[in-house]
């Protein structure tokens, strides 16, 4: 008996200790038909979703957060292969046996044995539906044809939980693609200069998909509340601020 209840013990303390790590970060909990969808806002482009026992760490990068105290993940999802957004070794941490590691052709030059999906792939993993779409500049450029995101080299994601789809934008503009993505729960744009987009185009961006709740994120210093006064007459979108510079 007292063996037992010391095993208890351990296992309920080692839940407090996670919990405590977690909290760390900013967390949200959404319905499904199938169960809650966790979001933990981890920083600027880093997220991390738990869903049916599953783990999703997307865009992970060891400067905003301590990965070697954070679950091993089911499936890693890269955007692009910028170093705010691709961090191999914060991916070496987080993988274990299993796990789907997901990203561009240019992230598969970084990281081994990546599977590669393009502009339009749809495929699943670990049982979730995984559509990559565009994510551009036509607007911010490094110089005169040289966007900081050129077309075709990096992906947002689409993500299907039960009765949920999740859209994280990635490193992009308010771009015409965005017309074809349909029946979105959530969104997370990205909103901060020279790189992304202004608020401006992420409130234009927003109408155009109509999410539930939109997540600006990986907004630097720009002023978040500019953002919800252009989308406070815009019935149905709830903007949520969370900690993503």
């Amino acid at each position: 008996m007292i063996k037992w209840v010391s095993w208890l013990g351990l296992v309920s303390l080692a839940a407090v200790f996670l919990s405590a790590r977690l909290l760390a970060f900013e967390e949200d909990i959404l319905k499904t038909s199938q169960g809650e969808l966790k979001i933990a806002f981890i920083g600027h482009g880093t997220l991390m979703m738990t869903f049916g026992g599953k783990v999703i760490h997307v865009d992970p990068v060891g400067s905003y957060a301590d990965y070697s105290k954070l679950p091993q993940a089911d499936l890693i999802l890269v955007t692009h292969e910028h170093g705010d957004h691709l961090d191999p070794k914060a991916i070496g941490i987080l993988r274990k046996s299993g796990t789907d590691v997901v990203g561009t052709e240019k992230c598969a030059e970084k990281v081994q044995n990546m599977i590669i999906m393009k502009n339009g792939d749809s495929k699943v993993f670990q049982g979730f539906n995984v559509e990559a779409v565009p994510a551009y500049n036509i607007v911010h450029m490094r110089g005169p044809g040289a966007p900081f995101h050129p077309k075709g080299q990096g992906n947002g994601y689409v993500l299907t939980f039960a009765d949920k789809r999740v859209y994280v934008g990635g490193d992009t503009e308010n771009i015409p693609e965005m017309k074809d993505l349909k029946n979105i729960d959530v969104a997370f744009l990205p909103m901060n200069l020279p790189y992304t987009m202004t608020p401006d185009m992420v409130a234009e961006a927003a109408k155009i998909i109509k999410p539930k709740i939109l997540y600006p994120y990986h907004f630097g210093d720009t002023d978040t509340s500019k953002l919800v006064e252009l989308l406070k007459n815009e019935k149905g979108i709830e903007v949520r601020i969370r900690k993503m510079k």
